[in-house]
């Protein structure tokens, strides 16, 4: 049994919340639940306080949580001094990432696809000795499209290997990282991916561009007054535990990912 402020939270509700919060292990998922519910308790019981509660009809919701949900917007609208970014912060963010605001670069790419599943460690050394021994074979001069119809299990074998035009995004990640980070022409190192080795040829690079500080900056204050409204809403509850009396349960603020 947990008691916040006298008022009681079951052992049963919190088995009940248990399936919101998956954790790994039993023990982890029902920390995650009981402060969830606590938190939620201390919200509502400052609601009170307050008398909100008693400004918002509960008759015209559909359920108990969309009730709850309507008390705590209000609360948090109410009790809460939420500052919001001001323009030289948002200019300040913007300089400071740069490289966050671009049009997405373009590389046009052939591939040869050699499958191996990553559990298997022989067939992935097979892999790579092949993607080796093809790269030697391009460097002398064969062709791509043969090779690529030799060799890659990749449908695009059909076309000579040919990817098209790829943006970040279209492929794992690991592929893309290597790929938008060569230059144009043979890479002369297998690219390791979760499939297997490729073997890739650039056949064209088209940086991204710098999109201009006025076409982002609605964006960017978004962001920052998402960013700045949690972190007060942390504070917030921060406050309410430490003024709380909280019998049954250990709350540890600062190792809370509820909290982070």
């Amino acid at each position: 049994m947990i008691s916040v402020n006298q008022e009681s939270i079951s052992e049963q509700a919190v088995l009940n919340e248990m399936q919101y919060h998956p954790a790994d292990n039993h023990r982890a998922a029902m920390v995650s639940a009981a402060q969830s519910l606590i938190i939620g308790k201390l919200l509502l019981q400052r609601a009170d306080e307050l008398n909100l509660t008693n400004n918002i009809d509960a008759t015209t919701f559909a359920d108990e949580k969309t009730y709850q949900d309507a008390v705590l917007e209000q609360l948090i609208n109410q009790d809460i001094k939420i500052p919001q970014a001001t323009s030289a912060e948002c200019q300040q963010y913007y300089q400071a990432n740069l490289s966050k605001f671009t049009t997405s670069p373009l590389v046009a790419a052939r591939h040869i696809l050699l499958p191996a599943p990553v559990e298997d460690i022989n067939a992935r050394l097979e892999a790579k000795a092949l993607a080796d021994e093809i790269i030697k074979q391009l460097k002398q001069g064969e062709s791509f499209s043969v090779l690529a119809s030799a060799h890659s299990k990749c449908d695009s074998s059909k076309h000579g290997g040919v990817l098209g035009q790829l943006s970040k995004g279209q492929t794992v990640a690991e592929f893309e990282r290597q790929v938008f980070a060569a230059s144009e022409g043979l890479m002369t190192h297998a690219v390791e991916s979760r499939y297997g080795y490729h073997v890739v040829f650039i056949d064209m690079k088209i940086a991204g561009n710098q999109l201009p500080y006025d076409l982002v900056k609605q964006r960017i204050t978004i962001y920052l007054n998402e960013k700045v409204k949690r972190k007060a809403i942390a504070q917030y509850i921060r406050h309410l535990i430490s003024q709380a009396n909280i019998d049954g349960f250990e709350f540890d603020v600062d190792a809370s990912p509820l909290m982070q």
